[in-house]
């Protein structure tokens, strides 16, 4: 159980780090889209003059992102293979693949979209042009994108706990 907690936190670590990556070095419109529709729209604007600045930081902001990203289902990965070290058995996979997942989930609705979005200037200091859209209090306007999140990552968790069971 505590490598399971171990795992969940450095996935909540390396997803923070995904988020400032894509914000600081890569602000581009598919960033954009995970926003409310109020800041989608005071962004156009800048949306359309990234095309017009030099491509080396969005580059080393989505090499960054994927190299985060590998780390992320890496650490999905170690977990596994510590299981099978352990010979845990289809239920522990499962529940150590659903701890990690959902508890990350779980940080990233509360941590992430409540408190990083609504309570702070995190964005708006990034996207000042921003700065009084009323998304920025709008907590759950992202419901069905987490909700088919949460189904994609119970399918992963059965899948991987099958796989990784089946030594």
């Amino acid at each position: 159980m505590k490598m399971t907690l171990i795992l969940t936190f450095c996935n909540i670590v390396l997803l923070c780090l995904m988020i400032l990556t894509a914000t600081v070095f890569m602000p581009y419109r598919g960033l954009a889209k995970n926003f409310p529709k109020d800041v989608q729209e005071a962004l156009k604007s800048r949306l359309d003059e990234i095309d017009r600045q030099p491509k080396a930081p969005r580059i080393l902001g989505g090499i960054l992102t994927i190299i985060l990203f590998l780390m992320f289902v890496g650490v999905f990965i170690f977990g596994g293979f510590d299981g099978m070290h352990h010979d845990y058995t289809y239920s522990q996979y499962l529940l150590r693949f659903l701890i990690i997942s959902f508890g990350t989930k779980a940080f990233d609705i509360i941590a992430l979209d409540y408190f990083l979005l609504t309570k702070t200037y995190f964005f708006p200091h990034f996207f000042p042009e921003t700065k009084g859209c009323e998304g920025w209090q709008q907590f759950g306007f992202n419901r069905k994108q987490h909700l088919g999140q949460s189904i994609f990552m119970l399918i992963c968790c059965l899948l991987l706990a099958f796989l990784f069971s089946k030594k």
